[in-house]
């Protein structure tokens, strides 16, 4: 719940944005903790098994000092993007060898160069802390060092959990059979198990003050002189033993399930998955949200002193649009806002149903019992200033949200990636390291401008015209500011596809 004012500030909330104080951020109101899984597996490959190790090729000490010798992280580990997770090598083909590896294999003999390292790394924008790790291993195969410990400690935890709940289970009998004797009469003579004296005769009543001297052991062997009652008491022994029994077979299933190992898909010897926990607080370009639709992008953190305060000298925390309000119909946040306000002033918690909320003459009401304006306005003062608004602003308290569409996710930037085989253009999205694309609209916007160079270096160069790139390589290289393009590989592309409905299309070169 956010003290929020809906009222324009320098611009700041045009078209849905929100203004939001750096309170909120210092106060960690909507810091989220995020956790995120990555998963390698190692599969046997026609060439050979993959293997997990720490002993990949061409990586330093400094990128293994956080792997154990399983070459899996540790648990607590500080990881950033690039940071290897799981280390593993994947055997090569015969294949031809480049100057290097022929060095390395003339120095170390034949195993340098038959293994290419293809190791779990974390991925651009993930900076977090490992929290667990997962290791599922084929069934039949020995387990590494790290397999061995984590199953060591499932069994623990496994047989602490076990003794707990057999130990819940014989306090819940001992507790009810207490409560069943209390008041009852004794079938037979009552012995002290100490010192072997009569406690209680045969027909004699069990008071608290007698089961209170009584240990548990000799509670659950008393007999009563009713029979019903005395069935009672064995239906309390024999349900606790059928779940005692159950608990049991629970426990034998789950410890068998970890010595047994796992059933993987085809072809997969090893899999590991890794989780990596990562605080996000809230910043620019993060979404939020109230409760009727009124989504927006935080556009800028304001420092406390300089956002809008309330006659009373309390600052908002977050200035939204009210243009966000007409068009859309939602008035339920502004209605959320004014009886926010007087919920907050008055100490107490409101809930509004959805067809039978609050009534604009209940809000009234209850703003006019809190002593505020029945308008659910205030007269506010900028806080840059000092200095009050024109015209009195609607403040109250709502509920806001932070969504799950966070900047850091979304922030992506491509220098050099992977290329499509067809079209020879960069591929698409952050996921794929893809590059933007320059659509017909982006394109048309160009040609309005008459930017030619720039619109000849977007669709040749910067696309799918492969000598040209890597002769702009060369040029930026020498230094050189020099543009050929070439021809668009899409260009064969089209050509191909046209002789494919049988029109054959040829280049001819004329003289200039």
């Amino acid at each position: 719940n956010v003290l929020v004012a809906f009222m324009p500030w320098g611009g700041y909330n045009f078209e849905d944005a929100i203004l939001l104080s750096e309170k909120l951020v210092r106060e960690d109101a909507f810091t989220s903790i995020h956790i995120e899984e990555f998963e390698v597996e190692a599969r046997d490959t026609k060439l050979g098994k993959e293997d997990v190790t720490r002993d990949i090729p061409n990586v330093g000490e400094e990128a293994l000092r956080n792997l154990d010798e399983s070459g899996i992280i540790r648990i607590g580990a500080e990881v950033k993007p690039g940071d290897i997770l799981v280390g593993k090598v994947t055997p090569k083909g015969e294949t031809q060898l480049t100057p290097e590896e022929k060095l390395l294999r003339a120095i170390f003999g034949e195993k340098a160069g038959d293994v290419k390292d293809t190791s779990l790394t974390v991925p651009p924008g993930v900076e977090g802390i490992v929290v667990d790790v997962k290791i599922f291993s084929r069934k039949g195969l020995d387990k590494d060092e790290r397999s061995k410990s984590i199953e060591t400690d499932d069994q623990m935890k496994l047989q602490r959990d076990h003794h707990e709940e057999l130990r819940i289970i014989d306090e819940e009998k001992t507790k009810k059979i207490r409560k069943l004797l209390l008041g009852k009469v004794v079938g037979r003579d009552l012995m002290d198990p100490e010192s072997g004296d009569v406690i209680l005769k045969k027909k004699g009543k069990l008071t608290a003050e007698i089961l209170k001297r009584l240990p548990d052991d000799t509670v659950r062997h008393i007999i009563l002189s009713d029979p019903d009652e005395q069935k009672e008491l064995e239906d309390v022994e024999r349900r606790a033993k059928e779940q005692i029994e159950i608990l049991q077979t629970l426990y034998d299933e789950k410890v068998g399930r970890l010595k047994r190992g796992d059933e993987l898909p085809p072809g997969v010897i090893k899999l590991v998955k890794v989780y990596i926990a990562m605080k996000r607080k809230i910043q620019v370009g993060d979404k939020m949200a109230g409760r009727h639709g009124n989504k927006g992008v935080v556009s800028r953190v304001l420092p406390e002193e300089d956002m809008p305060y309330l006659p009373d000298g309390t600052p908002v925390e977050i200035v939204l649009n009210p243009l966000g309000v007409p068009s859309r119909m939602n008035v339920g946040q502004i209605l959320e806002t004014h009886l926010g306000w007087a919920a907050k002033a008055l100490g107490v918690k409101v809930a509004s149903p959805v067809f039978d909320g609050a009534s604009e003459k209940e809000i009234k009401e209850l703003l006019k019992k809190a002593k505020l304006p029945t308008s659910g306005q205030a007269h506010l003062v900028d806080g840059k200033t000092g200095e009050p608004f024109g015209s009195p602003v609607t403040v109250g308290y709502m509920y806001v949200l932070k969504l799950h569409h966070l900047v850091d996710d979304k922030i992506h930037a491509r220098s050099i990636g992977p290329y499509s085989l067809v079209t020879q253009q960069p591929l698409g999205g952050k996921a794929q390291f893809g590059g933007q694309r320059l659509g017909e609209m982006e394109v048309w916007a160009l040609q309005a401008y008459g930017a030619a160079s720039t619109l000849q270096e977007f669709l040749t160069v910067k696309s799918d015209d492969v000598p040209g790139r890597s002769r702009m390589y060369e040029a930026i290289v020498k230094g050189e500011p020099f543009l050929e393009p070439g021809l668009p590989e899409s260009f064969n592309v089209l050509v191909k596809e046209l002789q494919s409905l049988g029109l054959d299309v040829e280049l001819v070169k004329t003289q200039d």
